[in-house]
This record gives structure tokens, sequence and C-alpha cells, in this order.
């Protein structure tokens, strides 16, 4: 499914994906790549800036990854999804693995056991949690845990880091 989504400029219509926001995180995008595959990962689909203008990196999946390697360990804010199959069925193991981390911005699962995936959902410590896909939506929150995110965006959580409160009280005598 990555290698056929459509890269493009943000702005187009066709695109499924847009470029990261410069150079420097084009470049750190790529170093993040390279670190996987140097530490075995292995780039199923994808892994190279695209020949073209601007800033755009191929959708990557990279297997083989461990939860040492750096590739699982940051936020890399570019189109490379680390796969990583578990065998355990030990829902407290996985969301210990999940949560073994600084950060904690959005987590996906991918399961046909939906029942599951909203038991481990509870247990993750992450702002935004997609399960089987889906697509952000403008009017819920967004924003992440620990070190992720500062504060709230969209829906009324997100209002409300905009607005303050305030009390008036007269006497009426």
């Amino acid at each position: 499914m990555a290698g056929k989504l459509r890269v493009g400029p943000g702005l187009d219509e066709t695109s499924d994906l847009g470029p990261v926001v410069s150079r420097d995180q084009l470049e750190r995008v790529l170093g993040f790549i390279a670190a996987g595959r140097h530490d075995d990962a292995v780039a199923v689909v994808g892994g190279s800036a695209l020949p073209r203008p601007g800033y755009f990196v191929e959708p990557t999946v990279l297997a083989g990854v461990r939860p040492d390697m750096s590739v699982m360990r940051e936020e890399i804010f570019g189109p490379v999804l680390c796969a990583m199959p578990y065998q355990d069925e030990d829902l407290d193991k996985l969301a210990a693995a999940a949560n073994d981390t600084i950060y904690g911005l959005s987590a996906r699962i991918f399961t046909r056991d939906s029942g599951k995936a909203h038991r481990l959902a509870r247990r993750i410590r992450a702002g935004s949690i997609r399960i089987n896909g889906g697509a952000p939506d403008v009017a819920v929150p967004f924003g992440g845990f620990k070190q992720s995110g500062w504060g709230r965006e969209g829906g009324y959580a997100g209002v409300e880091g905009f607005t303050e409160v305030k009390t008036v009280i007269t006497k009426l005598s």
C-alpha cells in the first residue's frame, strides 16, 4: 500500500502525501532510514529521496526493526513506518514496549481483533491512537503525552488553549 501512495505537492488534490517541511528535515528523515538500515532493518518499500524539486521522501516501510533502534525510539516526522510483528498476547507487555520512550505523540495499532485493539489503546500513553488506519479530523483534539506536542489543537480542547476564564463578582446591595 505504501508503494502505491501518490507523493506530490501538498495542495495537489491528487497527492496522498506531501513533502517534509525543509531540506534539514529531509536529511534528518533520510538519516533515520540510513541508521535503521545500518542496524539491519530492511526497507521493504521506499527509503530514498524522490528525484524532483522539493523535499520529498518515498513512503518507507522498515521491517526487522528492534525496540533499541533509533527509528523506533525517536520521532521521525517523515513518511517512515517501522513494522514490528508481535507474538505475545500479553497486552501489558505490548503496551510497556510501546510506552518505552520519552515520546507519546501518536500510535497506530493494526489488528483484526478490534476488542484487543481497544484494550491495548487504553494502555498506550499517546495523545492520538488510530486503529487500522483512519484519517485525522480537525474536530477532535490532537496533541501528545510526555515530551511530544505542545498542548492540544482541534476540538473543544484546542479552543480552550486560546481562552482565559475570568470571574467577576459584584455585591448587589
